[in-house]
């Protein structure tokens, strides 16, 4: 990823969990944070081209609300963008959090962006160092947004500057005061823009120098990502904003191909939820258009 594309990407992640925390209930992940680091100005740039890019998400939905541009938002938003980061987010710090009743110390977090995990829980600072790596550019655009917003960062959170799709290096992370303990990664919104051999690589260079019991949660999505449609073609949709965005989609997997490319890394499964699980845990007796994504999985797997 470009850094001037990631950071579009992290920008508009961050629009659709500011969106959540404030017009949604009830709340699948309250990132209460992320509105501070959006200015106005942005918020409504990324607002107006949602609505006037309607007529590509649904154009019935266009004609349907066309005097509505609230709900012309709402419903682009809840279907296309907001469902899989909510998500995953969600069951992610879930996971996260039980594993730290478990004695984790290290939370290493690949392809940040403008992550807020370490400015919501300020009670951990004594009990969990976070990593954040990123692309050195992405990093630096973050840091300004935090001083802009008056965020001071705290003492266990460190910013750690790598292209890791391209090489992952573990002596950034030990300049900044990664230890070779039990640690926890997440990989999220990643591994469909990379192939199967740079998610094999990343996984081997991930876990070669921890101890067993660390983990990881990442998603993917399965073998119907070219083929699904997906509720008003939002599967097809995201498949042709990625490609006409210049970084196309590149992997899909079905469970057994999952299974053992984390097997070859020494990875167990200890958790899988599919799309109609990962519906049933988070958006099940919905009112709004909010609902699990096809065709995308998250797994919770551990280091033997």
């Amino acid at each position: 990823m470009k850094p001037n594309e990631s950071s579009l990407t992290s920008l508009v992640s961050a629009f659709g969990r500011a969106y959540h925390s404030q017009y949604d209930t009830p709340k699948i992940f309250d990132d209460f944070v992320a509105i501070d680091l959006i200015s106005p100005k942005e918020f409504s740039n990324i607002r107006e081209n949602m609505i006037r890019g309607i007529s590509f998400f649904d154009p019935d939905m266009a004609q349907r609300f066309k005097d509505d541009p609230d709900e012309l938002l709402k419903w682009i938003v809840q279907v296309q963008l907001s469902p899989t980061p909510l998500a995953r987010a969600a069951y992610c710090e879930k996971v996260l959090l039980l594993e730290m009743k478990l004695g984790l110390k290290q939370y290493v977090i690949l392809g940040a962006g403008l992550d807020t995990f370490g400015f919501r829980h300020p009670e951990l600072k004594n009990s969990l160092d976070i990593f954040e790596v990123d692309h050195p550019a992405t990093q630096e655009w973050k840091k300004q947004r935090l001083e802009h917003a008056k965020f001071d960062i705290p003492s266990h959170l460190h910013f750690v500057p790598m292209d890791f799709t391209r090489e992952f290096s573990y002596q950034n992370l030990l300049d900044e005061g990664f230890e070779h303990h039990k640690t926890f990664f997440s990989l999220l919104g990643v591994s469909y823009y990379l192939t199967k051999e740079e998610i094999s690589s990343l996984l081997h260079h991930l876990f070669a120098k921890v101890p067993a019991g660390s983990s990881i949660v990442l998603d993917y999505a399965d073998e119907n990502l070219f083929v699904e449609k997906g509720m008003s073609n939002r599967v097809e949709n995201m498949v042709k904003m990625a490609a006409a965005s210049g970084e196309p989609m590149k992997s899909c997997f079905t469970y057994d191909e999952i299974e053992k490319l984390l097997e070859q890394s020494g990875l167990l499964i200890y958790e899988h939820l599919s799309p109609a699980a990962i519906h049933d845990q988070f958006f099940r007796h919905r009112t709004d258009y909010l609902s699990a994504f096809e065709t995308i999985h998250y797994i919770h797997a551990i280091k033997k």
